[in-house]
């Protein structure tokens, strides 16, 4: 059963692996050779036939030296003439040593004592990097996949600071990853996602730069966490939401509350206060059911106009 598990969970990470890995530049097809490889055929073609040519002219006949030499020149002009594709910079050695960058387009160099020690794709490459299991300062596991946008910025530097970029910018941001995640708590990584990517774009930007690479930006895709977890902050946030529905309720009674203090000592010390609410609640009472409400003829007088209007001017003057 236990063997079963461990399985299970390999397969599970093996899949995410694969999910993010999906997006990073391909680095075997970055650039198409095949614009180089008919250059380098047209070059050996035009030579070969020069050479012969010229044999032929010079002595009426073809013989074994003369292919031989064609064969020989024809091989040395593929060796000396390279093009760069327009998005390619080359860096060129001459005995070991950094001599000079080149590209795009058509560059020399010199056979056995030059050589291309890189051509460097300055498109903006992306790389899927993630964490797994990765544990946050309260100790929560949680998977965190993200995607680097970046860019040779300095061909030189790439070539000499580091051995093979590519890979040491994945692995910086890894562990950028790991690092910031280690720093925050499980709510924060989750609520955070946009304050995150700046901060990890920062630190790899500062790990690589040296590098001549250039972060374009970081892009947090997906925040995995446990099952467990995830109902408990959903239970966590339903009573966080009720408590402050419950404080909202509270507040607005309590405003009512004092409202209707407000208004029982309007009306204890004003009795006609007291009936012009009776009758306006009478009125509502009325014009909303469509009835009729039948009262005693005594009372019916404080509705004349007279009466309200003497209402109206004890409701305006203050009790001495």
């Amino acid at each position: 059963m236990l063997n079963r598990t461990a399985k299970t969970e390999r397969e599970g990470r093996a899949r995410r692996a694969t999910g993010i890995e999906k997006y990073n530049s391909n680095v075997d097809r970055r650039t198409s050779q095949n614009g180089p490889l008919v250059f380098s055929a047209f070059v050996a073609v035009v030579v070969f036939a020069c050479v012969l040519g010229g044999g032929f002219a010079l002595t009426g006949e073809f013989n074994v030296w003369w292919l031989l030499g064609a064969l020989v020149v024809a091989w040395a002009a593929t060796m000396c003439a390279h093009i760069a594709m327009q998005w390619e910079k080359v860096v060129i050695f001459r005995f070991g040593k950094f001599n000079r960058m080149a590209g795009p387009g058509l560059y020399l160099t010199i056979p056995f004592i030059e050589q291309t020690a890189l051509k460097a794709d300055q498109r903006i490459m992306v790389t899927g990097f993630g964490a797994e299991e990765t544990l946050t300062s309260d100790l929560v596991p949680i998977n965190v996949d993200a995607v680097l946008f970046w860019m040779v910025r300095d061909a030189k530097k790439a070539c000499l600071e580091v051995e093979n970029y590519y890979n040491s910018v994945s692995l910086a941001a890894q562990t950028a990853l790991r690092d910031a995640i280690g720093r925050a708590s499980v709510s924060e990584v989750a609520i955070r996602r946009n304050q995150l990517d700046q901060e990890l774009q920062e630190v790899i930007e500062e790990r690589t730069s040296v590098w001549g690479i250039t972060v374009m930006s970081v892009e947090i895709r997906d925040i995995v966490i446990p099952q467990d977890l995830q109902e408990a902050m959903s239970a966590e946030a339903q009573a966080e939401r009720e408590k402050n529905a419950r404080m909202v309720l509270a507040e607005v009674e309590k405003d009512i509350s004092s409202m209707l203090v407000d208004a029982a000592n309007v009306y204890d010390e004003n009795e006609l206060a007291v009936r012009l609410r009776t009758m306006h609640l009478l009125y509502e009472s009325a014009k909303n059911s469509g009835g009729t409400v039948v009262i005693p003829s005594a009372y019916s007088e404080g509705f004349s106009d007279a009466a309200l209007k003497n209402m109206a001017d004890s409701l305006k003057t203050p009790k001495g």
